[in-house]
């Protein structure tokens, strides 16, 4: 009877040994698994961050080459928007968006500055109030303004510098200017957007609207400005729609400034300027089966060009390691 006692305690002491040594092997092995899975979308990160930055260096190129060569020639169409590469480890959305389909913050009229932040979805009485805002923080003459207490309350407290903004980045600073107004959000679409009412719809932000790179002439690149920033210059509605359907359906369409001054525009868009420019990159990479990724990298770039003789043809301003495209 002892011994019978002895034996079924010996066995059920191997059992839960085993239960514990097998409960031990499964969570090594799924411990396992997920490091070799995090290994591999480590590895395919940065595979798709070098993809996409070959297609900025690419883009930057061709662009330039495209400025050297004839018209039959031209790397890159006149005018385009974006441009595709199909490298063989995977494929390179290039995004183009010249500084001129941008307005120059340091430049641009309160007035207008209303009308682009209305456009981006701003409440009216609180768009007044940014742009009046930016216009103090931009104004050597501003100094000693009321608004000067208010930056001094915070924490930390700043003198604002009431000079020209040298990067967009401070109007981040402004009293007013949110995260999601500088960089764009998901809001709910009206109800005056008929079927699509309620829908999240992506609004851009000051950052795709406003540079500090600027020039004194005051239209705007009607191949890549932003819906709000040609209601910003006096667009009409019905046009602005007119000339994005005519965008969606014929991308990079040379002779979109003809189309938008059939539907008239008005004189405030021109076509290109690319002396400065910002390329975005969003790549993914080719699986082994032929198929694509579904993991995205962006990175993004400021390019400016140099005049012929220059030591350098182009100098890049700015590399965004992390970037973002809708």
């Amino acid at each position: 009877m002892k011994t019978s006692a002895r034996r079924g305690s010996a066995l059920l002491a191997v059992l839960w040994l085993s239960a514990a040594l097998a409960a031990i092997a499964f969570a090594m092995s799924v411990t396992v698994r997920g490091e070799t899975d995090r290994t591999a979308t480590a590895v395919d990160d940065l595979r798709s961050y070098y993809l996409a930055s070959a297609g900025v260096e690419k883009g930057s190129m061709e662009l330039l080459w495209s400025a050297s060569y004839g018209i039959e020639k031209r790397p890159i169409p006149k005018g385009s928007a974006f441009i595709d590469y199909d490298f063989p480890s995977g494929v390179a959305h290039v995004e183009i968006i010249p500084e001129t389909a941008k307005l120059n913050v340091n430049k641009i009229p309160v007035a207008e500055l209303v009308k682009l932040l209305m456009a981006l979805g701003v409440d009216p009485d609180r768009a007044v109030e940014i742009a009046e805002a930016i216009f103090d923080w931009r104004s050597a003459g501003a100094a000693g303004s009321p608004l000067d207490s208010y930056y001094l309350s915070l924490t930390p407290s700043f003198q604002p510098p009431h000079a020209s903004l040298e990067e967009i980045e401070e109007l981040l600073l402004v009293r007013g200017v949110t995260p999601d107004i500088f960089y764009g959000t998901w809001a709910p679409a009206p109800a005056a957007a008929g079927p699509a009412a309620g829908r999240l719809v992506w609004h851009a932000g000051l950052i795709d609207c406003l540079t500090v790179y600027g020039t004194d002439d005051p239209r705007v690149d009607v191949n890549t400005a932003e819906p709000a920033v040609m209601a910003a210059v006096g667009v009409e509605p019905a046009a602005i729609q007119a000339i994005v359907e005519h965008r969606m359906a014929y991308p990079n369409d040379e002779h979109l400034l003809e189309f938008a001054n059939s539907v008239g525009a008005g004189g405030r868009l021109r076509s290109e300027g690319n002396a400065m420019v910002t390329f975005r990159s969003t790549a993914r990479l080719r699986l082994a089966n032929g198929q694509l990724s579904d993991m995205r990298r962006t990175v993004g770039a400021q390019v400016k060009y140099n005049v012929f003789g220059s030591p350098t043809a182009y100098d890049v301003l700015r590399w965004y390691d992390t970037a973002w495209s809708n």
